[in-house]
């Protein structure tokens, strides 16, 4: 899922980094306010965690990969606001020292899964849950649902983003400056992946966790209520 340069045109990268902006000092006076001690090296494993776990890249045609990321995860354990902050650290040293996605597109790298996969995660977690018992198996099914959905939500947002560039950037000729698959080509190509294959690992993936913790350290998954209020 992670975008390189060159697939984005000017205006997208401006769009989603002009977003994002807000969005990181939002985050950050949220987390300064919110974040205990104890949540303090949840946060940094939250981070390093996903960045391991997006490192298994697997190239889709169209330019991008498909990989799991840990959004979801991370959104449930500190709250959607720390978790987006947590995502943006691990994309970003991806992209400035590995070049695991491009720093022009950095913004809507972040957008996709900082944003939307977390926010979207967090919420669809939120509402499946309920008021249930931290230890029930009504969360753990959750988390999975919220994992696999969150993923494809974020998937669809690239898919769009590089399904727009030839409506935006041709030259005269009516060739693409930029990503030459126009929406038909992005969507199905992006979803049928993310939904056949890689939604299924975020899934597991955010259920192991979350069913660890309901065993060994359930307060853990209280967290998120303190953030979110």
């Amino acid at each position: 899922m992670h975008i390189p340069d060159g697939y984005l045109g000017p205006v997208t990268c401006g769009v989603t980094y002009a977003v994002m902006l807000p969005v990181w000092g939002l985050a950050s006076k949220i987390v300064k306010k919110t974040l205990n001690a104890k949540q303090v090296p949840l946060l940094a494993i939250a981070a390093a965690f996903s960045f391991v776990i997006m490192m298994f890249n697997v190239p889709i045609p169209g330019g991008t990969t498909g990989h799991a990321v840990g959004a979801v995860l991370a959104g449930i354990l500190l709250g959607p606001w720390a978790g987006c902050i947590a995502i943006s650290v691990a994309l970003a040293v991806q992209a400035l020292l590995f070049g695991d996605g491009g720093i022009t597109a950095l913004g809507a790298n972040c957008f996709n899964m900082a944003f939307v996969e977390v926010f979207a995660g967090y919420y669809i977690y939120r509402i499946i849950s309920g008021s249930s018992a931290i230890t029930s198996g009504r969360r753990v099914v959750a988390a999975g649902i919220a994992g696999y959905a969150g993923l494809n939500i974020a998937a669809l947002t690239a898919a769009i983003m590089f399904g727009i560039q030839p409506l935006l950037h041709k030259t005269a000729q009516g060739q693409s400056l930029y990503c030459p698959y126009g929406l038909n080509v992005a969507i199905p190509v992006m979803l049928g992946e993310h939904m056949l294959v890689f939604g299924f690992v975020e899934a597991v993936v955010t259920v192991l966790v979350v069913k660890y913790l309901q065993k060994q350290d359930p307060d853990l998954l209280k967290i998120k209520k303190e953030v979110a209020a």
